[in-house]
């Protein structure tokens, strides 16, 4: 492991800290604890690890839930990628946010509604073939241009929007949470993406983990074991960098130490 200046110390290594089998891992966030939760896509479950590996499941029945995230005033909201294609408020109430676009169900878009990320406003912007915003109200109005979209990310201010693509793609968000101002914002990136608290990103793509900072320079990359599909900060202090390995039919979470710290506003 070569060290990333601020970011990682040389030499630190992968520990693996759960195993499973299936499409069970996926969509992870921190918990106030110092562990994760995770979406178990083909359980419908929500899974939580805590700070010393003990697993629990808080949420069931999740209609095949695939991501989560958690806002900053704590609403937590999954993407049930079962029929009717929707996203679920889990907490603090369980309630439907959207299922519809343009009057049809969200899953006449095509494709498979696929990772999200909460504002404080009460709205979700999703990924979905395409990118998507659900209001506070749950009316979804579709943004950007040629974007075959994966994950997600607001910046810590919320005032950027970061999606992956063919790289990672910015927006600027606008007071209504519409998005404006679309640009190439770094060439690499392919999934599940993470901020901490500087700003900077975090993007997992092949065997790596490509650090970001915010104005778009590659700081370097972090080596992954295997193929990765989505990073979050977690642990003690947020110093700790969680990553999911997950082929459908098994899955694995990584941890690694960090120098740098995922941002504490919000809880990926």
């Amino acid at each position: 492991m070569t060290e990333i200046p601020g970011v990682i110390a040389a030499g630190q290594k992968w520990k693996s800290v759960w195993t499973g089998t299936g499409n069970n891992a996926d969509g992870i966030i921190a918990t106030n604890d110092g562990g994760i939760l995770a979406a178990q896509n083909t359980n419908s479950d929500v899974m939580k690890i805590d700070k010393n590996g003990k697993v629990s499941f808080p949420y069931k029945d999740t209609n095949t839930g695939g991501a989560l995230s958690m806002n900053k005033k704590g609403a937590l909201f999954v993407v049930e990628r079962g029929l009717p294609t929707s996203v679920w408020q889990l907490a603090p109430k369980r309630q439907l946010l959207a299922n519809m676009y343009n009057g049809e169900p969200l899953e006449c878009i095509g494709g498979v509604i696929n990772d999200l990320t909460a504002d404080s406003k009460g709205g979700v912007y999703f990924t979905m073939g395409g990118l998507f915003y659900a209001n506070p109200k749950g009316v979804v109005t579709r943004y950007g241009e040629n974007l075959a979209t994966n994950g997600v990310i607001l910046s810590p201010d919320e005032k950027t929007l970061y999606v992956t693509t063919r790289g990672l793609v910015a927006f600027d968000v606008q007071p209504d949470g519409s998005l404006t101002n679309q640009r190439q914002f770094a060439m690499v990136g392919a999934d599940g993406t993470t901020v901490d608290a500087a700003g900077r990103l975090y993007t997992t793509a092949g065997g790596d983990v490509q650090v970001i900072a915010p104005d778009g320079k590659v700081l370097g990359a972090i080596p992954t074991p295997i193929n990765f599909i989505t990073v979050a900060f977690s642990g003690p202090d947020k110093k700790t960098l969680y990553g999911v390995a997950n082929n459908q039919r098994f899955d694995e979470i990584f941890t690694i130490q960090m120098i740098s710290q995922g941002y504490k506003g919000r809880a990926k």
